[in-house]
């Protein structure tokens, strides 16, 4: 466990932060049983096996075999190190953690995280108050009017304006005295080339802040109010911004779109302000970029493996390329995802504003699968003249081959072939010579995990079955240790796993002699996996320690008597064994099962003596 963050704080932590609240806020958990199931964000399922006990504090997938405690998932989830998972969920819950416990690295790290989000936050304020109290600001306000921007859209978005100039937001940190530096990493300013100083970044823009989910300033996009080129302009990639991971609006978003167990996704910032004000909260937009499979992997965590994904693009040529581009993501992701076709020249914004929410629902009714959405725009763009049916057969053979269930595909390409009057057979000919020229490789987080997957597998049956009961029925611990049962442990993971249970147990009974009671029921798993550095060993204390098992003192004595009974006849078959090889003469054998009960006498002897050490 990282040395930065005292004992006593991480257990403050640990008791006030309570994993499904914080897991269920970035994914769509349902009880089942003792425990809650939703889909896995570290990989593509389409079942749920992605499991968390509110009870042990702890969550495993048994997909990916991917496991640990809030802390562990926080990190995976976020890309955080441990001290800056435990200070964002000290910050969270009012716990105070003394800065002088870190290295001079951590604290650097933590430091300039936190610093670029002060940052934000600030320049968030300077955008705001230019807009609404600064002369300068009128027109751009004027110009938000005019976009049928309401008073309150403009304060729940923090929306605000860049003035022109281009050391406006340079003089303002100046005056602050914040480093140049600091503000460069940002990406609010940018260095000169080949001179001394910086200029503004957003200049004479609207300006859209890009929050996190967890509520902070991660970025700012900027929209021109003319014709000027670049339209829109976006942070760069900094230590608190990822764009593939970033959706505009989605702080707002996630928690109505769990409850319609629907998401809009829509490419720009008016087209979701939009949405947003016409009443349709459960709305998001991607920012400057494709829709990646992070975002979708999201979305997913939030709607569920069956939520409506309907994606709002405008039907010119570039939407159309959108729709092509999302059909490979999507596939991926095991989501079935529809487009919403608006009329020709109407993006999401100005429909809205000009026919209203109820006739946008409407149009969302008749919403179609993104497969079906390309044939038809094929078909209105090519026709049904030969040469048209060749061009449609062309354009769509990508996107077929794109999708991996066989039976899915099967069903389009008999539309398609319904459609053109082509044969079935050629129209499969076609993809198939796109799909094996495709330069396919294995999944290499899926190989990764191939392993995982077989993690709770690891051990002998007898072995795993203890130590699960040792996690889940911590009361038999006098026992296994007054029968010595982990000296008789084959598997090294599993005898090491079992004395750190027994560690803890000791540590548990000091807490309880202190009256800190209440940690034992929910703490002592998490905290188990919390003293241990390695995956694989976190990931099978996961694993063994979530189950609908029903211990009972009786049952407990009986698996440790039926353990006991197996690795003395264990011992005593290897010592027929050895007596049978010395009257057959069969020196080979004689010398490996030696060897076998030699081994297993050394582990008994420096297991004594670390023991009286």
């Amino acid at each position: 466990m990282a040395v930065f963050i005292p004992e006593d704080k991480v257990l403050e932590i640990r008791n006030s932060a309570d994993i499904v609240d914080i897991i269920s806020e970035l994914i769509l958990l349902k009880k089942v049983g003792r425990n809650y199931v939703g889909l896995c964000p570290f990989h593509t399922e389409k079942t749920p096996s992605f499991t968390v006990s509110s009870e042990k504090q702890v969550f495993y997938c048994f997909g990916c075999g991917t496991g640990g405690n809030v802390f562990n998932f926080l990190m995976q989830y976020e890309g955080f190190s441990f001290v800056e998972t435990a200070k964002k969920l000290a910050d969270r819950y009012g716990i105070e953690i003394p800065v002088q416990a870190m290295s001079s690295e951590q604290k650097r790290r933590i430091s300039e995280r936190e610093n670029l989000l002060a940052v934000n936050k600030q320049a968030m304020d300077f955008f705001k108050h230019s807009l609404l109290s600064n002369t300068k600001g009128k027109t751009a306000l004027e110009y938000l009017r005019k976009r049928g921007m309401g008073e309150d859209t403009i304060s729940i978005f923090n929306l605000g304006f860049a003035p022109e100039g281009w050391d406006n937001i340079i003089n303002y940190f100046q005056k602050k005295n914040i480093s140049h530096e600091l503000v460069e990493k940002s990406g609010l300013i940018i260095k000169r080339e080949g001179k001394q100083g910086y200029y503004d970044r957003f200049r004479n823009r609207i300006i859209f802040p890009i929050f996190d989910i967890s509520r902070q300033v991660s970025g700012f996009g900027g929209r021109v109010m003319d014709d000027s080129l670049p339209k829109y302009l976006n942070s760069p990639e900094t230590y608190v911004y990822n764009k593939s991971r970033s959706l505009y609006g989605l702080h707002i978003a996630k928690e109505h779109c769990r409850a319609s167990e629907t998401v809009y996704i829509v490419e720009g910032y008016f087209d979701l302000l939009a949405l947003h004000q016409h009443g349709i909260l459960d709305s998001v937009a991607t920012l400057g970029t494709s829709l990646t499979q992070e975002h979708v992997r999201i979305l997913k965590g939030i709607v569920g493996k069956n939520g409506r994904f309907i994606l709002v693009y405008d039907s010119d040529a570039a939407g159309i390329k959108a729709a092509e581009r999302s059909i490979k993501v999507f596939d991926k992701e095991y989501v079935n995802a529809q487009i919403l076709v608006l009329p020709k020249g109407y993006d999401p914004d100005s429909y809205l504003f000009e026919f209203g929410y109820k006739s946008f629902m409407d149009a969302v009714s008749e919403a179609q699968g993104i497969i079906l959405f390309l044939i038809d725009s094929a078909v209105k763009k090519y026709g049904l003249s030969i040469e048209g049916k060749i061009r449609i057969i062309s354009d769509m053979k990508q996107s077929l081959a794109y999708i991996n269930d066989s039976v899915e595909r099967s069903l389009y390409i008999k539309t398609l072939t319904e459609i053109t009057g082509i044969d079935e057979v050629a129209v499969l000919e076609k993809v198939r010579t796109v799909s094996g020229n495709k330069n396919i490789k294995p999944n290499k987080y899926l190989l990764n995990n191939t392993q995982d997957r077989n993690i709770a597998l690891k051990g002998g049956r007898h072995e795993r079955k203890i130590i699960a009961m040792m996690l889940q029925f911590p009361e038999i611990l006098p026992e296994i240790i007054s029968r010595d049962i982990l000296k008789h442990f084959e598997d090294e993971s599993l005898k090491l796993i079992g004395q750190i249970i027994l560690k803890q147990g000791k540590q548990e009974d000091v807490r309880d002699n202190l009256h800190d009671v209440s940690t034992r029921g929910n703490g002592m798993v998490s905290d188990i996996v919390n003293s241990i550095d390695d995956r694989e060993k976190r990931s099978i204390v996961a694993s063994l320690s979530i189950g609908e098992d029903k211990w009972g003192r009786e049952g407990c004595l009986k698996l440790l008597s039926q353990f006991e009974l197996f690795r003395n006849r264990q011992k005593k078959t290897l010592l027929q064994k050895i007596k049978a090889a010395e009257e057959c003469n069969d020196h080979e054998l004689l010398l490996e099962l030696s060897q076998n009960l030699l081994k297993e006498k050394q582990i008994q002897v420096m297991q004594s003596a670390k023991e009286r050490g």
